[in-house]
């Protein structure tokens, strides 16, 4: 991402690659046929580079981070997430819409990253949350017409918006 905190730099990067991972997993809950390949490869990419950036991380662990003094703040916000997540699906599940539950989770997870981005003095971080905002915001009317899962939509535009991130941030480290 756009920091100066090498150690930061390596861990979003693993971060991203692992969480890519992750989403295109949840993609591939409903995906159209011609997607799936996609879908797989992306989320060997992505944990390739958890993998690589992971070891990077451990290696370089002694570095400086942006969290420093303000790991209380990091553990509130991602706990924040956790709930607003968590109670936003279960609102969905008792209403009989769980179909849009991964649009939802990525809607909190994309809004999360403006203050991590406070957090980690990483203008990079609030720039991919604000790209994913811009394009689940942008999927609502297809999905408001679908009768398939928010995933189909909602979980690729995560995916790809976290691999291409950590792919920017490798080659910025590089």
């Amino acid at each position: 991402m756009l920091t100066e905190f090498l150690r930061d730099q390596f861990f979003t990067t693993a971060w991203f690659g692992l969480m890519s991972f992750v989403w295109f997993g949840w993609a591939q809950e409903d995906p159209p046929r011609r997607w799936r390949v996609w879908l797989g490869a992306g989320s060997a990419l992505g944990i390739g580079l958890a993998v690589a950036f992971g070891v990077l991380t451990s290696m370089n662990w002694d570095h400086p981070t942006a969290l420093e003094g303000k790991y209380a703040w990091f553990g509130v916000l991602v706990a924040a997430e956790v709930v607003v997540a968590g109670v936003g699906c279960l609102v969905l599940a008792r209403r009989g819409a769980s179909r849009w539950m991964a649009w939802w989770v990525a809607i909190v997870v994309a809004a999360h990253f403006l203050p991590l981005a406070l957090l980690l003095s990483d203008v990079g971080v609030a720039v991919v949350g604000v790209v994913q905002l811009v394009a689940l915001g942008a999927v609502v009317p297809r999905l408001r017409v679908a009768t398939t899962p928010s995933s189909r939509l909602a979980a690729p535009i995560m995916g790809t918006s976290l691999l291409v991130s950590a792919v920017i941030a490798a080659v910025l480290t590089v």
